[in-house]
């Protein structure tokens, strides 16, 4: 029984600062755009860095030695 007077004041105090972190979230605008980054991420224009992609590459020359990734074969070490 004693157990109840250490969780009771512990489930409280971790309701109560849940409770204040959801407030903030909601005055900061935190939840303003909840469809935005959700859709981003798929529109992410990232065709030069597909390996093979002559059209991107070509348009911007240069711009496969610039980025440097050892998972495309540009292991300069």
């Amino acid at each position: 029984m004693d157990i109840v007077f250490i969780l009771l004041p512990t489930a409280l105090l971790l309701g109560g600062i849940g409770v204040m972190w959801m407030l903030w979230a909601v005055q900061t605008d935190q939840f303003d755009d909840m469809e935005g980054p959700a859709q981003r991420i798929l529109f992410e224009d990232d065709k030069e860095m597909i390996p093979g992609n002559d059209h991107e590459t070509a348009s911007h020359p240069g711009k496969e030695e610039d980025l440097g990734s050892p998972s495309r074969g540009n292991n300069e070490t």
